[in-house]
C-alpha cells in the first residue's frame, strides 16, 4: 500500500478544512496525461491555488492506475520545481464500485 504522504500530496479532508477556515474554493481539475497536469499545476502555482487532481474511471484505463499516481508526485515536485509548493490531492472522481475505491486508496488516492 502507498501512502498519500509518500507522495507529497495531501488528504482531501485537511484540504477542505482549511478552505472552509480560510473561506476561500478549491479547483477540481480532470487530468488524463502530462500536458494536461502541467498546465493545470502551472495555472496552481501562478494563483497559489491548492488544487484537487482528479482521475475518472476512464483516465485510469486510458492512462494507467500506476502512472497517474506518479504524475500526481511529479505534480508534487513541478509546484516546488516552479517555486510554490502548493498542497495537492490525488481524488477518484465518481468510484463506482468498492473494489476501484480501494485499489485507489492502496495507490496514493485520498
Amino acid at each position: 500500500m502507498l501512502h498519500y504522504k509518500e507522495l507529497g500530496l495531501v488528504n482531501s479532508r485537511e484540504l477542505f478544512r482549511k478552505a472552509i477556515t480560510g473561506k476561500y474554493a478549491v479547483p477540481a481539475f480532470n487530468f488524463n496525461n502530462l500536458e494536461q497536469m502541467q498546465a493545470i499545476i502551472s495555472a496552481c502555482v501562478e494563483t497559489k491555488s491548492p488544487v484537487i487532481l482528479q482521475v475518472s474511471k476512464g483516465a485510469r484505463k486510458y492512462a494507467n492506475q500506476t502512472l497517474l499516481q506518479y504524475l500526481a508526485k511529479g505534480a508534487v515536485e513541478y509546484a516546488k520545481e516552479l517555486g510554490y509548493a502548493i498542497p495537492i490531492v490525488l481524488h477518484l472522481d465518481h468510484g463506482d464500485s468498492f473494489e476501484t475505491c480501494k485499489s485507489c486508496i492502496e495507490t496514493g488516492f485520498s
